[in-house]
């Protein structure tokens, strides 16, 4: 204790770690930040233009075809790893034998390499030879389903979506199951002498239990979504035409393959300011009343401690 109170041991252990989260973090931020405001093709000299990049980003079609997509994508990304999780993670809970299996086979996806899962998911959307899927389709009777998956411009957003959210389903299944197991539970076997049934006790003491962990994987999901790129990139690209495209795969595209490195710069700020924008939302619609008084009382707390050594 001696030692965490004495500010230059304190700043010995603090300051690796905050250089290499400021170089690794905050620099490659501020360089998006300045060369959105260049333009530069990747050679020569950079040529200031202010705003210009993002005037053109705010009249650029494809942007906001990138950005509608973008949303849809979360949608269902989202849904996929928070509330499939999310229902696992509670079967889990009852669950006496085998759980560690289990756990284990559910988070094995998270593992596999980026360029496994799309290889797994575009041979399962594949038409020749015919697909996981349309072999099932055919099997049942439902070949008039059948299609190819990521050109149809019907159901390629959603094709490109799905592998993420699977991917990481099993991780925030652990993550749920862990927050569960972890409850006190004399909290619960009380309200059950009370007569509670299984349903009420899950939505009426352990999901509200658990809500500081639900807000941090909320968040988590939120922002992995957001910058969501390597598997839809390497199932489409983006294609066909724009139907796929998303906010990081447009950027990407604007400043490695038209080597447009200001404009990219200006979508990459504009992801960024996206990500802070959703999670202060969130954070905000999970704070109740209750929430901001304690917070309020602890710093008054906090503020009179300090006072009192002073």
């Amino acid at each position: 204790m001696g030692i965490l109170k004495d500010k230059r041991s304190f700043w010995v252990f603090l300051l690796p770690g905050l250089l290499f989260y400021i170089l690794a973090v905050f620099y490659p931020i501020e360089e998006s930040i300045r060369l959105s405001f260049m333009k530069w093709g990747g050679i020569g000299d950079k040529k200031f233009v202010g705003f210009d990049n993002y005037f053109v980003m705010f009249k650029d079609k494809v942007f906001y075809k990138a950005f509608l997509n973008n949303l849809i994508y979360l949608l269902i990304v989202v849904s996929m790893q928070l509330l499939i999780g999310l229902v696992f993670a509670i079967l889990l809970s009852y669950m006496k034998k085998r759980v560690t299996l289990i756990k284990t086979l559910y988070y094995v996806p998270c593992i596999v390499t980026t360029v496994a899962v799309t290889q797994l998911f575009r041979s399962m959307y594949a038409t020749e030879p015919v697909g996981l899927i349309n072999e099932i389709l055919n099997a049942i009777g439902l070949d008039n389903l059948a299609t190819s998956w990521l050109t149809n411009v019907k159901t390629v957003l959603a094709c490109v979506s799905v592998p993420e959210g699977w991917r990481f389903t099993g991780m925030y299944m652990v993550i749920f199951y862990a927050a569960l197991v972890s409850l006190d539970s004399s909290v619960y076997e009380a309200a059950k002498v009370d007569g509670a049934n299984e349903w009420q006790i899950l939505m009426k003491i352990k999901l509200p239990l658990i809500k500081p962990i639900l807000l941090l994987t909320l968040t988590m999901c939120l922002t992995g979504a957001l910058r969501g790129f390597d598997i839809p990139f390497l199932l489409t690209s983006g294609g066909p035409g724009n139907v796929s495209e998303l906010m990081s795969t447009y950027m990407y595209k604007k400043a490695f393959s038209s080597n447009q490195y200001g404009y990219g710069s200006a979508l990459a700020v504009f992801i960024i300011i996206e990500s802070i924008l959703v999670v202060s939302i969130l954070r905000a619609g999970f704070t109740t009343k209750e929430d901001r008084e304690l917070k309020k009382q602890q710093k008054i707390n906090d503020r009179e401690r300090r006072a009192k050594r002073a």
